[in-house]
């Protein structure tokens, strides 16, 4: 089945596409919930219609994306966390721990957004990848210090 996307969506596509699915997919997920339309001749004209509305959407989206990234990227944490003699953690700082402590400074974000290489289980700095948008990343810095 062939669907119009309202919304950006990972792995599927970005607003205006049109892209096929699976009918139970549509009819039980993307219709209900207002993520796309299903893409008939009339629905086709109606998004010709409203392309420019869309355009603009993507735009102010992409755009409030830029502006989280750079309030993200102002933002440098700084975690204390037992170590043993040689820096060496007890435990490690994960994603989730990384979520809760930007939530704490007032910027709410999916935990699943957050990707670190590896868990840190060291004594020092660090960085994580924050992926906002499918085209905007932002860089946190992160300073692990024995407690």
């Amino acid at each position: 089945m062939k669907v119009i996307l309202k919304e950006n969506l990972d792995n599927l596509g970005h607003i205006g596409d049109i892209v096929k699915v699976a009918p139970g997919y549509a009819r039980n997920y993307l219709l209900p919930k207002g993520l796309a339309l299903e893409a008939t001749t009339k629905n086709a004209k109606a998004l010709d219609h409203a392309k420019k509305h869309l355009e603009y959407k993507k735009n102010k989206v992409l755009e409030q994306a830029r502006q989280f990234a750079a309030r993200i990227e102002g933002i440098a944490l700084t975690l204390s966390h037992q170590a043993g003699e040689e820096g060496k953690l007890f435990g490690a700082v994960t994603n989730m721990e990384l979520a809760e402590n930007l939530k704490a400074q007032g910027v709410e974000i999916d935990r699943k957004k957050i990707v670190l290489a590896e868990p840190i289980k060291q004594v020092g700095d660090f960085t994580a990848i924050i992926k906002i948008h499918p085209e905007v990343n932002a860089t946190l810095k992160v300073t692990v210090t024995k407690a």
